[in-house]
């Protein structure tokens, strides 16, 4: 994800699955300490992660 992060320009969205059930804190953590906005939305077992690069 991070990398993938840094090669996109400011504005751009990225969309991140995951099952992890601790990425319900690494990922928006990781957005706050970063700048980038981060919504959460759950479908079943997957978390999907709307990422907006600051």
């Amino acid at each position: 994800m991070e990398k993938r992060l840094d090669s996109l320009p400011s504005g751009a969205a990225l969309i991140v699955l995951a099952t992890d059930p601790m990425a319900k804190v690494d990922i928006p953590l990781y957005c706050r300490q970063h700048g980038h906005a981060c919504s959460l939305a759950t479908e079943g077992d997957v978390l999907r992660f709307s990422i907006l690069k600051s």
